[in-house]
């Protein structure tokens, strides 16, 4: 558990002075700076949020998780509302932001750790009756509504693909049946079909990475310049600080497209060393849950794991072209400090879970056999 920790702790770490290196790199820009220098504020806030949050015991989340949970909905639902001196503020047709001093915070990014953590408990509460339909679809599904429902009306269609993603994943693990996954699944993906059907400008988006070479100069734009970025770098790159797609091509470059300058500056190389980070992160995460001393932790791990791992997948995926644009930041690596301050969290609740692991090595026969059991949740010691 200590090397997993260790390696966990490594890669994180290395994504962190990865992605201030790429901010030095922009500094250039007329805003380059003050990116990096609010980028280390929040750094230092998420260590101590971390910090915090790996001494915190993960048993006691079972108490505040409703009150947790409740302060998520309220600010999502806030976040909605015109309210008084600028708090918030409709930005590129979006109301996904509270706008303070200096600042913006994204209340999803609360609401993704909420959610996990309610459906971490109530797989562990009610592990025994997930393989029915009302215990292990009706009631999770109104918990995952709640959040993802306010999520989609901001609208923030990736983040909501990401948490329907993740929050069915768990229910898969907490013990919920296949069949009962799929109807709700089917009925989730023809809602956005038709809502993405009946919004021109996502519409837009899809036909433009349909065809990215028709639509360079229009919406595809984005995605185009970042492809030209990637491609320029070759395998080692044109040399830190030496990138030209930063200089007005390539939009939200400090951000979302973040991978792109990478790739160009630092070269094929580079990319592959932070998806293979990812990757290690990804499998240490597995290891954590997989020996967590409770259901309670395995599923909190899981779906921890899941939400960084998805969220990355799908950043660089639509940064390669391999998915139409979602904007979703590269945890750890992109600037914002919403989502910065959300990983720093998680990565500090998988630290609790180990911290807390039992120390028994597991084999195959240590896993319980029950069907109306979650089978992956380990037999006490």
């Amino acid at each position: 558990m200590r090397v997993a920790v260790t390696i966990l702790a490594f890669c994180v770490t290395s994504l962190l002075a990865l992605g201030l290196v790429m901010l030095y790199s922009s500094s250039m820009t007329q805003v380059g700076a003050q990116y990096l220098q609010l980028q280390l504020v929040w750094c230092f806030l998420g260590f101590i949020l971390c910090v915090a949050a790996a001494a915190f015991d993960y048993q006691q989340l079972k108490k505040i998780v409703w009150p947790f949970f409740l302060l998520a909905l309220v600010l999502l639902v806030l976040v909605l509302l015109p309210l008084p001196h600028g708090l918030t503020k409709k930005i590129n047709g979006a109301h996904r932001w509270f706008i303070l001093p200096g600042m913006r915070l994204q209340p999803s990014e609360l609401g993704k750790l909420a959610l996990i953590i309610a459906l971490a408990w109530y797989g562990d509460r009610y592990q025994r009756k997930m393989q029915t339909f009302r215990w292990g679809i009706c009631l999770p599904v109104v918990i995952i509504a709640a959040i993802l429902g306010l999520v989609f009306v901001e609208p923030d269609r990736g983040t909501t693909i990401l948490l329907a993603a993740v929050s069915g994943s768990i229910l898969l693990l907490a013990g919920v049946q296949w069949k009962f996954i799929i109807p709700p699944v089917i009925l989730a993906a023809v809602g956005l079909a038709v809502s993405i059907w009946h919004d021109p400008m996502r519409m837009k988006r899809i036909f433009s990475w349909l065809d990215m070479e028709q639509n360079k100069e229009g919406v595809g734009y984005q995605a185009y310049q970042a492809m030209i970025a990637l491609g320029s770098g070759g395998w080692t790159g044109l040399g830190l600080g030496n990138g030209r797609q930063k200089l007005g091509w390539v939009p939200e470059h400090h951000t979302d497209f973040i991978f792109s300058i990478i790739g160009e500056e630092l070269g094929l190389l580079a990319t592959l060393l932070v998806i293979l980070a990812f990757v290690v992160i990804a499998l240490c995460g597995i290891y954590i849950a997989l020996h967590a001393r409770d259901t309670f932790g395995t599923l909190l791990a899981i779906g921890i794991t899941l939400l960084i791992s998805l969220q990355a997948a799908i950043n660089i995926g639509v940064v390669t072209s391999a998915l139409p644009n979602k904007g979703l930041p590269l945890p750890f690596i992109s600037y914002g400090g919403s989502n910065l301050l959300a990983m720093f969290t998680c990565v500090g609740i998988l630290f609790s879970v180990a911290r807390q692991a039992n120390p028994a090595k597991i084999t195959a026969s240590d896993f319980v056999a029950d069907e109306n059991q979650n089978p992956f949740a380990a037999k006490a010691t």
